[in-house]
């Protein structure tokens, strides 16, 4: 048995650039297998049964037989299609469900090989369909995966050339990578044999037990990785329990502060009582370092990436006081966050509308200049998956203007306690990374690019190499 930090040095200290290839397995190795029922009938309604063959066909370590299952039930509910039906309900599919099962572990390990500047590969028996939106939200350019016939712009039901299944997807992978050396394969499958044997380091993740026991004879590094579950029932009460102490928090904090009538002291009263409150009854736990750095220099532009709906509720929980935020325009009106984030004074923007947004912002620097703190997300949007996204600079500007410092909050596994679009969150342990303040008095407004994504990419750094906690 290895470690994910093994596995990463491992590749870190082995051979550089392009002429080495990392091959990842799709199913079960970079995304977790969905239960063996439709699930289509129930995130999506009843009776999509071209939804239920898409999704039906991702399983951990599925055998023979379920292959040809799939096959079968391609040629039944997909001929006739048209190939763009078939990339929009795959987006669909991953946006709802699919993205939820990525294996946080197997974005580390992608990740690490794109820095060693490895050509990595995604390989499938399914189809583009499934494969695609992964690879794409991966960062991964090179995918191989069972090809279907097309006539006449419509799906015949039936594949194009052989199936990658065994020793077929082996010899795409060959073939893919005629002229450079094989050089890692990650898989979970005993029926992934073939693609194992290829490689010069062949990693195995949770295998079966056939795949287990080959290893364990071969001596080859076996890793395991979290298993992404769907919420149980335990955890919509937990929700139901965190909203009620979210309301409950808020009005007790209010109400624990209304004799100062002093409306920032209530606001922090507020902000600490909620989410103390929601966190206790969704059973989240903060591990955090670098927590001297939430403390000060104040006020700052504190920036976080932005993974699931409960960053709101853990951002402030961090840096407990003196912070409010900025929020798109649509969360004015939501009925339960919008009044506390109106009371703690968040300004709303439309993102829809450049214009606009900036004149909205304005008023921040005032904010900032006043003595009180600002959270801001600045990309703009939840990710599906750890990856930090392009920032967008308006942050960055009122930082410059307010005279105030930057700093860097990374959340590490917030999208596994609840899922990007979910309001369901599991219970669990959440890492805070608060990192040192980014002096930005001295940058160019006009001209910060550079900047700006190597903030960016100290998120990131911090991600794939995270701080030991003091002391440890």
């Amino acid at each position: 048995m290895s470690t994910l930090a093994e596995a990463v040095a491992a590749i870190r200290s082995g051979p550089q650039g392009a002429q080495v290839v990392a091959v990842f397995d799709f199913g079960g190795t970079v995304v977790d297998g969905l239960p063996r029922r439709s699930l289509a009938r129930k995130v999506f309604g009843r009776g999509d049964d071209r939804l239920a063959t898409l999704l039906g066909g991702i399983q951990r370590g599925g055998s023979d037989g379920d292959y040809g299952r799939f096959l079968q039930a391609v040629e039944r509910t997909w001929a006739g299609a048209s190939e763009a039906e078939l990339e929009q309900l795959g987006r669909k599919a991953f946006s709802k469900e699919i993205y939820g099962r990525l294996f946080p572990e197997a974005w580390h390990l992608v990740r690490a090989h794109q820095l060693a500047g490895h050509t990595v590969l995604l390989v499938s028996e399914l189809t583009r369909f499934q494969v695609q939106p992964v690879a794409e939200h991966l960062g991964i350019d090179n995918v191989v995966c069972t090809q279907l016939a097309v006539d006449d712009g419509a799906l015949t039901g039936h594949t194009e050339g052989a199936p990658l299944w065994r020793a077929g997807k082996s010899a795409a992978v060959t073939e893919f990578a005629a002229g450079r050396e094989i050089g890692y394969v990650y898989a979970d499958s005993v029926s992934d044999l073939p693609l194992l044997e290829l490689a010069e380091h062949p990693t195995v993740i949770d295998p079966d037990p056939a795949l287990a026991a080959i290893a364990a004879d071969n001596d080859w590094p076996t890793l395991t990785f979290r298993l992404r579950r769907a919420p149980r029932p335990i955890d919509y009460l937990r929700t139901i329990a965190g909203f009620a102490g979210l309301i409950g928090g808020a009005l007790v904090g209010v109400l624990r502060k209304s004799y100062t009538r002093k409306r920032q002291t209530m606001a922090d009263a507020l902000m600490h009582d909620a989410t103390t409150a929601t966190l206790r009854a969704i059973d989240v736990q903060l591990r955090v370092v670098g927590i001297e750095h939430a403390r000060a220099p104040r006020p700052a532009v504190f920036l976080f990436n932005h993974q699931s709906q409960f960053d709101v509720i853990i951002v402030p929980k961090v840096l407990d006081g003196a912070v409010t935020g900025i929020g798109k325009k649509e969360l004015a009106n939501h009925p339960l966050f919008g009044p506390l984030m109106r009371f703690v004074g968040v300004t709303f923007i439309d993102r829809a509308n450049t214009e606009a947004a900036k004149a909205a912002l304005a008023p921040v620097v005032s904010t900032l200049r006043d003595g009180l703190s600002i959270a801001v997300a600045p990309e703009g949007t939840r990710s599906y998956t750890p990856q930090v996204g392009p920032f967008k600079k308006g942050a960055f500007h009122i930082a410059i203007q307010a005279g105030v410092p930057v700093i860097p909050i990374v959340l590490r596994n917030a999208g596994e306690i609840a899922w990007r679009d979910s309001p369901i969150a599991r219970s669990g342990i959440v890492d805070v990374a608060v990192l040192p303040p980014i002096d930005v008095s001295g940058w160019d407004p006009a001209d910060m690019d550079d900047e700006v994504d190597s903030v960016r990419q100290l998120f990131e750094t911090t991600l794939l190499n995270w701080p030991e906690p003091e002391g440890l």
